[in-house]
């Protein structure tokens, strides 16, 4: 195999590991678990408010 096939081997892996990412990022059955994990670094703030307003009271 000379380096023409090897180019055009790596390109075609290259490309499938591209769709299977997306398809993976992007697939419906992981859409709650991503916009949960988008929605973590608020987490501390709710809480943060939450007792806050507690100790005003």
């Amino acid at each position: 195999m000379d380096k023409g096939t090897w180019g055009a081997i790596s390109t075609v892996l290259a490309a499938i590991a591209f769709v299977g990412i997306c398809w993976w990022a992007f697939a419906p059955s992981r859409r709650k678990r991503f916009d949960d994990d988008a929605n973590l670094p608020f987490a501390d703030e709710q809480d943060d408010n939450d007792t806050t307003q507690k100790s005003k009271r």
